[in-house]
Protein backbone atom coordinates (compact mmCIF):
# COMPACT_ATOMS: atom_id res chain seq x y z
CA UNK A 1 0.00 0.00 0.00
CA UNK A 2 3.12 2.34 0.59
CA UNK A 3 4.27 1.84 -2.40
CA UNK A 4 1.33 3.11 -4.08
CA UNK A 5 1.13 6.47 -2.21
CA UNK A 6 2.11 9.67 -4.04
CA UNK A 7 3.98 12.55 -2.91
CA UNK A 8 1.93 14.55 -0.69
CA UNK A 9 -0.50 11.68 0.19
CA UNK A 10 -2.17 11.47 3.58
CA UNK A 11 -4.73 12.46 5.70
CA UNK A 12 -5.31 14.45 8.61
CA UNK A 13 -7.34 17.66 10.19
CA UNK A 14 -6.40 21.02 11.62
CA UNK A 15 -9.08 22.97 13.04
CA UNK A 16 -9.96 25.38 15.84
CA UNK A 17 -13.62 26.76 16.86
CA UNK A 18 -11.98 30.30 17.35
CA UNK A 19 -9.19 31.26 15.51
CA UNK A 20 -7.61 34.86 16.03
CA UNK A 21 -4.69 36.47 13.96
CA UNK A 22 -4.94 39.83 14.05
CA UNK A 23 -6.23 41.83 10.79
CA UNK A 24 -7.12 38.35 8.98
CA UNK A 25 -9.14 35.79 11.06
CA UNK A 26 -11.53 35.50 13.47
CA UNK A 27 -13.98 32.61 13.76
CA UNK A 28 -14.27 29.05 13.62
CA UNK A 29 -11.55 27.58 11.04
CA UNK A 30 -10.87 24.64 9.40
CA UNK A 31 -7.56 23.67 7.14
CA UNK A 32 -8.68 21.04 5.35
CA UNK A 33 -5.17 19.87 4.14
CA UNK A 34 -4.79 18.05 1.16
CA UNK A 35 -0.39 17.91 1.37
CA UNK A 36 1.46 16.35 3.62
CA UNK A 37 5.11 16.35 3.50
CA UNK A 38 8.30 15.77 5.42
CA UNK A 39 12.06 17.47 4.94
CA UNK A 40 14.58 16.18 7.05
CA UNK A 41 17.32 18.55 7.33
CA UNK A 42 19.55 15.58 9.40
CA UNK A 43 19.06 12.42 11.04
CA UNK A 44 17.71 14.73 14.22
CA UNK A 45 16.07 17.68 12.94
CA UNK A 46 12.82 17.77 10.31
CA UNK A 47 10.29 20.12 9.01
CA UNK A 48 6.48 19.11 8.64
CA UNK A 49 4.53 20.47 6.54
CA UNK A 50 0.31 19.74 6.70
CA UNK A 51 -1.12 22.04 4.24
CA UNK A 52 -4.32 23.24 1.68
CA UNK A 53 -2.53 22.30 -1.44
CA UNK A 54 1.17 22.36 -3.08
CA UNK A 55 1.67 25.24 -3.42
CA UNK A 56 4.70 27.33 -2.45
CA UNK A 57 4.47 27.78 1.60
CA UNK A 58 4.91 31.47 1.36
CA UNK A 59 1.26 31.34 -0.61
CA UNK A 60 -0.61 28.96 0.96
CA UNK A 61 -2.78 27.72 4.24
CA UNK A 62 -1.25 25.32 6.22
CA UNK A 63 0.71 24.01 9.48
CA UNK A 64 4.52 23.61 10.00
CA UNK A 65 5.91 21.54 12.32
CA UNK A 66 9.77 21.89 13.32
CA UNK A 67 11.12 18.49 15.15
CA UNK A 68 14.25 18.36 17.03
CA UNK A 69 16.11 15.21 18.33
CA UNK A 70 14.11 12.94 16.05
CA UNK A 71 15.51 10.01 17.23
CA UNK A 72 15.19 10.56 20.77
CA UNK A 73 11.33 11.05 20.04
CA UNK A 74 11.42 7.15 18.32
CA UNK A 75 13.18 5.80 20.64
CA UNK A 76 11.68 6.41 23.55
CA UNK A 77 9.05 8.96 23.37
CA UNK A 78 6.51 7.67 20.71
CA UNK A 79 3.15 7.76 22.15
CA UNK A 80 3.92 10.42 24.85
CA UNK A 81 2.68 13.66 25.06
CA UNK A 82 5.65 15.96 24.18
CA UNK A 83 5.40 19.93 25.23
CA UNK A 84 5.35 22.31 22.62
CA UNK A 85 6.63 26.06 22.74
CA UNK A 86 8.30 28.72 20.69
CA UNK A 87 11.92 27.54 19.04
CA UNK A 88 14.12 28.44 21.69
CA UNK A 89 16.10 31.54 21.15
CA UNK A 90 12.73 32.76 20.07
CA UNK A 91 11.45 36.44 21.85
CA UNK A 92 9.44 39.46 20.14
CA UNK A 93 11.72 42.69 19.58
CA UNK A 94 12.29 44.66 23.01
CA UNK A 95 11.96 41.46 25.00
CA UNK A 96 14.68 40.00 27.11
CA UNK A 97 15.76 36.16 25.85
CA UNK A 98 14.00 34.24 29.09
CA UNK A 99 16.03 31.25 29.45
CA UNK A 100 14.43 28.06 28.62
CA UNK A 101 17.14 25.30 30.51
CA UNK A 102 14.33 22.09 28.88
CA UNK A 103 13.30 24.00 25.59
CA UNK A 104 10.35 22.06 23.81
CA UNK A 105 11.80 19.75 21.20
CA UNK A 106 8.64 20.39 18.80
CA UNK A 107 7.00 23.81 17.91
CA UNK A 108 4.69 24.56 15.27
CA UNK A 109 3.57 27.70 13.46
CA UNK A 110 0.03 28.05 11.85
CA UNK A 111 0.26 30.48 8.43
CA UNK A 112 -3.21 31.37 6.38
CA UNK A 113 -0.38 32.99 3.84
CA UNK A 114 -2.89 32.52 1.12
CA UNK A 115 -5.78 33.68 2.77
CA UNK A 116 -3.88 36.62 4.64
CA UNK A 117 -2.32 37.87 1.63
CA UNK A 118 0.10 41.33 2.59
CA UNK A 119 -0.94 40.77 6.23
CA UNK A 120 1.31 38.74 8.55
CA UNK A 121 -0.53 35.19 8.89
CA UNK A 122 1.10 33.27 11.16
CA UNK A 123 0.71 32.59 14.70
CA UNK A 124 2.93 29.93 16.70
CA UNK A 125 2.64 27.61 19.76
CA UNK A 126 3.47 29.15 23.08
CA UNK A 127 1.85 26.10 24.75
CA UNK A 128 0.48 22.36 24.57
CA UNK A 129 1.21 18.87 23.54
CA UNK A 130 1.65 16.45 20.95
CA UNK A 131 1.77 12.74 20.54
CA UNK A 132 3.65 10.52 17.76
CA UNK A 133 2.47 7.19 16.94
CA UNK A 134 5.07 7.04 14.37
CA UNK A 135 7.19 9.31 13.36
CA UNK A 136 9.80 8.86 10.04
CA UNK A 137 13.15 8.59 10.60
CA UNK A 138 14.58 10.93 8.53
CA UNK A 139 17.03 8.97 6.32
CA UNK A 140 15.79 10.29 2.84
CA UNK A 141 16.55 6.59 1.47
CA UNK A 142 14.68 4.57 4.17
CA UNK A 143 12.96 1.53 2.57
CA UNK A 144 11.36 0.25 5.52
CA UNK A 145 7.62 1.63 5.02
CA UNK A 146 6.95 1.53 8.78
CA UNK A 147 9.91 3.53 9.36
CA UNK A 148 8.50 6.48 6.82
CA UNK A 149 5.45 6.63 8.51
CA UNK A 150 4.33 9.75 10.74
CA UNK A 151 1.33 9.60 12.58
CA UNK A 152 0.30 12.31 15.15
CA UNK A 153 -2.23 13.91 17.37
CA UNK A 154 -2.99 16.72 19.11
CA UNK A 155 -6.11 18.31 20.72
CA UNK A 156 -5.40 21.61 22.45
CA UNK A 157 -2.23 23.54 21.56
CA UNK A 158 -2.42 27.26 22.07
CA UNK A 159 -1.15 29.17 19.32
CA UNK A 160 -0.30 32.98 19.80
CA UNK A 161 1.31 35.97 17.51
CA UNK A 162 4.73 36.61 19.86
CA UNK A 163 4.31 39.95 20.14
CA UNK A 164 1.72 39.53 21.76
CA UNK A 165 3.58 38.49 24.53
CA UNK A 166 3.04 40.42 27.88
CA UNK A 167 6.13 41.77 30.00
CA UNK A 168 5.48 38.77 32.00
CA UNK A 169 6.03 36.26 29.06
CA UNK A 170 2.23 35.40 29.11
CA UNK A 171 -1.09 36.08 26.44
CA UNK A 172 -3.84 37.91 27.04
CA UNK A 173 -6.51 35.28 26.65
CA UNK A 174 -8.46 36.81 23.81
CA UNK A 175 -5.28 36.50 21.18
CA UNK A 176 -4.76 32.59 22.54
CA UNK A 177 -6.18 30.19 19.65
CA UNK A 178 -7.08 26.71 20.86
CA UNK A 179 -5.93 24.19 17.64
CA UNK A 180 -6.53 20.70 17.75
CA UNK A 181 -5.26 18.47 14.58
CA UNK A 182 -3.69 15.15 13.37
CA UNK A 183 -1.83 13.76 10.60
CA UNK A 184 -0.78 10.77 9.11
CA UNK A 185 1.61 10.44 5.66
CA UNK A 186 4.21 8.36 4.40
CA UNK A 187 7.50 9.62 3.42
CA UNK A 188 7.63 10.36 0.00
CA UNK A 189 11.54 11.29 -1.94
CA UNK A 190 10.74 13.99 -4.04
CA UNK A 191 12.90 15.54 -6.89
CA UNK A 192 14.87 17.85 -5.65
CA UNK A 193 14.55 21.92 -6.62
CA UNK A 194 15.76 23.10 -9.60
CA UNK A 195 18.51 25.54 -9.07
CA UNK A 196 18.75 28.54 -10.39
CA UNK A 197 21.52 29.10 -12.93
Amino acid sequence: MAAACTQGAGEGSVSSKQLFIRDCWNGEFNLEPTFFGANPFSRNVMAIRVQRGDDNQEVSDGLSIMVNDVQTIRNTQLGQDLEVGLPAGVSPPGMPLKLNPNPPNVSLALYLHDTCHPQNGAIYSVAGKIRFTNLFSGDPNETNSDDRLTFAEFTDIQFADPRDMSSDYSYSPNVVSKVEGWFKFYFQRGQPAQPFP
